[in-house]
């Protein structure tokens, strides 16, 4: 009886399969090791050869691919249906901060199974007239089970159906009856999804219910539950953390009698900094400061190789939700002993700065202590204190804020000297009602009270860095590359209809955006330049290679202030307490190529947090407006695609898709170069002021759907309604 194939091993395999062995590796190496036989022998010679032009084989980079662009072999999970109904897949490794290009799969050559939602395959790129990527099926890989949140439907048989929460994600999944676990209709399910038929994995059973679907909660819960975030810890983890102790002074400097105050927001769950400030009196520092950044001492609680440790490791950072938190340790922790709450002592590692009259840190030491936070503020508080004198705070806090100010204009004017990039983007916020429900969405105000806090903390994170550098101390760094030239081309279309040129030789500094952000007159162009300048960044990661961070313009930097939410942070606390001998907590000897494993898991575990956030965002919005449907609403095009454009709406911030089928009679030309999109003659560019109606609102899965009404101040008529459904005579608006 004939064996059966190996599975066809993945990209990462390989190259691990090549960096392991210790003598010379060639095709035939690799196919015996990984058993590759007939037809896929093919597949292996295609993907060798995108490995060796990218140098990913030799260390040599011949051809340097630019970033969100595709190799021309790579492995892809297909995802479901496009708006087109054609069947679309995504990068099964994605690492950039934008969305991948769209990519859409050629029907499978003979000799090949049809791939179907959920599996991934290896196939063949090729670029897309309009823009993305067609892709040629090569091999089906065998997946394995993939778990999906939905809604569950009952249907007659007893069994039902999972209607995932998904946009990417269209078809529905089914359910035997002895596999529904007891869900009911209208429920919030997990489901694990097994291989069925030709367009899609159509069975699945119930592994988790999630409660109503309908219900307040179930919006955070699928983007948790979406994004794979742990929402349970070990209960060896939770046993530790419960019987931790506060600290006593033992081997810590006495700083209860400092007025250290924390400022944060007013919903703030866990306060892990606190600051004070004064004028220096030393007679070399005229007109400088003195600062101290305190930061909870987590590293006293959770030990290396401990279970909370591991539990914190495995999580990476916390995740933020209007109605809830994923912490990255215990509450036990989290929200109490590591918490720096006002009135009680709290262990902290403080970072002494002397700061000088125009903003440059001349000198730091890192001590451990133990404090008593003077008062808990939020930026509203601190903010009417600073314009009023002082108002409403004890004399010896008011004398704090004083100063804090004082630092706060000395470091901003050494920010604007080095150019460190200034996107002043609007941060969405959503606000719940006592019942769960949603209130109000809006935007945070920014103050300098926010801005006296990130400068302080900068200031703290670049301390940490230098002295980690200054004792040849390991390092987990916070790095910032440049943003690539590629990324800068819908940017520098954008600014060229406003008559403002970008230069196309050299690289580009921060401040430069800066100073093109200034010469744009309309406030809501400025918004559109910010998100693209947002775009072209690349992507800030963990490092212990340090390459400096390009947005702030800063040669060295690491996250020291966050250590409760932050495993990065963390680990920068342990370092410190190697380097500077401040007793027990330290990691210890770190092998190079742990911290590099550590960096990029920690990276990983930041973006998945972010899409969460991001996810449930979005089912928010899409709760809120679901009433208004058929209202219209002003906003800007976001987004251009080759199937149509995104806006996003000016009162919410809310982003949904206009279908390009609904725009016209004719199939939309997409022009990828200038990010526009043309339809009868008619021209939709990225940034252009629109007026939309509102023609769907899913919260399940956080979909908008519009018809465009208006562009540019002028009407815009279409044969189709938002679903490109075809409507009878057009009607003009007057």
């Amino acid at each position: 009886m004939a064996s059966k194939p190996a599975p066809f091993p993945t990209r990462d395999e390989v190259l691990r399969f090549v960096r392991e062995s210790p003598g010379k590796v060639g095709r035939r190496e690799i196919a015996r090791a990984f058993n590759i036989r007939g037809n896929d022998r093919a597949a292996l010679t295609e993907l060798l050869r995108t490995l060796e032009e990218e140098g990913a084989l030799d260390g040599r980079r011949k051809r340097r691919r630019p970033a969100g662009t595709l190799p021309s072999v790579t492995v892809l999970e297909v995802v479901g249906l496009d708006p087109d109904g054609a069947l679309s897949a995504r990068p099964a490794r994605w690492e950039e901060p934008d969305p991948p290009p769209p990519i859409t799969l050629d029907p499978a050559p003979r000799g090949v199974p049809e791939p179907g939602e959920g599996d991934r395959v290896l196939a063949r790129l090729r670029p897309a007239p309009d823009g993305g990527y067609l892709a040629r099926p090569m091999r089906v890989l065998d997946a394995g089970p993939r778990r999906v949140v939905g809604v569950f439907r009952a249907t007659g048989s007893g069994g039902g159906v999972i209607e995932p929460a998904e946009r990417r994600s269209r078809r529905s999944l089914n359910v035997p009856a002895e596999d529904t676990a007891g869900a009911h209709t209208g429920e919030l399910v997990v489901g694990e999804t097994e291989p069925g038929g030709r367009l899609g994995l159509t069975d699945a059973r119930v592994v988790e219910r999630l409660g109503d679907a309908d219900s307040p909660g179930a919006i955070s819960l699928a983007a948790i539950h979406g994004h794979g975030l742990p929402m349970r810890f070990p209960d060896a983890a939770l046993a530790e953390a419960e019987r931790a102790t506060p600290p006593d002074l033992e081997g810590r400097t006495d700083q209860r009698a400092l007025p250290l105050v924390t400022i944060d927001g007013a919903d703030a769950r866990d306060f892990d900094d606190a600051v004070w400030a004064e004028a220096d009196p030393a007679s070399d520092n005229k007109g400088g400061w003195r600062a101290v950044v305190a930061i909870a001492d987590v590293a006293h609680f959770v030990r290396p190789g401990g279970a909370l440790d591991k539990a914190a490791r495995e999580r990476g950072n916390s995740a933020y939700f209007p109605d809830r938190v994923v912490p990255m340790l215990p509450e036990a922790l989290s929200a109490d002993l590591c918490s720096l709450k006002p009135d009680v002592d709290r262990a902290c590692l403080a970072a002494h700065l002397r700061i000088d009259a125009e903003g440059e840190l001349l000198d730091w030491r890192f001590e451990r202590a133990l404090m008593r936070s003077a008062a808990r503020l939020t930026y509203d508080q601190v903010q009417t204190a600073a314009e009023r004198d002082g108002a409403g705070l004890a004399p010896s806090v008011r004398a704090t804020i004083t100063a804090l100010y004082g630092v706060f204009g000395a470091l901003r004017s050494a920010r604007e000297r080095r150019g460190a990039l200034d996107l002043e983007l609007p941060e969405r916020e959503v606000t719940l009602a006592e019942d769960g429900t949603v209130a109000r969405i809006g935007f945070v105000r920014r103050h300098d009270s926010h801005r006296l806090i990130e400068e302080l903390m900068i200031a703290a994170n670049v301390a940490a860095a230098s002295a980690l550098e200054a004792r040849h101390s390991p390092c987990m760094y916070r790095v910032h590359d440049r943003p690539d030239t590629a990324k800068l081309e819908v940017l520098r279309e954008f600014l060229r209809t406003r008559g403002i040129a970008l230069p196309r030789s050299g690289a580009v500094k921060p401040d430069a955006f800066n100073r093109f952000l200034a010469l744009l007159e309309n406030p809501r162009d400025v918004g559109i330049a910010s998100l693209m300048i947002l775009r072209a960044q690349a992507q800030a990661a963990y490092s212990p290679r340090n390459i400096g961070h390009y947005g702030l313009g800063l040669v060295r930097y690491a996250h020291f202030t966050s250590p409760i939410r932050r495993y990065a942070d963390l680990l920068v606390h342990r370092a410190l307490i190697d380097a500077y001998g401040l007793g027990p907590g330290g990691a210890g000897r770190i092998e190079p190529e742990v911290l590099e494993r550590d960096g990029a898991h920690i990276s990983s575990t930041e973006r998945r947090a972010q899409a969460a956030e991001r996810d449930a965002g979005d089912r928010y919005c899409a709760a809120y407006l679901a009433h208004r449907v058929d209202a219209e609403f002003h906003g800007r095009i976001a987004g251009v695609t080759r199937f149509g454009i995104f806006v996003s709406l000016d009162e919410t911030g809310a982003e949904g898709l206009v279908p390009g089928r609904s725009l016209g009679n004719a199939r939309p030309r997409f022009d990828a170069r200038r990010h526009s999109l043309a339809v009868d003659g008619r021209v939709l560019r990225l940034g252009d002021p629109v007026v939309v109606t509102l023609r769907e609102a899913d919260p399940v899965a956080g979909g908008l759907v519009f018809s465009l009404s208006v562009a540019n101040g002028e009407p815009w008529d279409s044969m189709a309604d938002g679903n490109g459904r075809r409507r009878g005579k057009p009607r003009r608006r007057r």
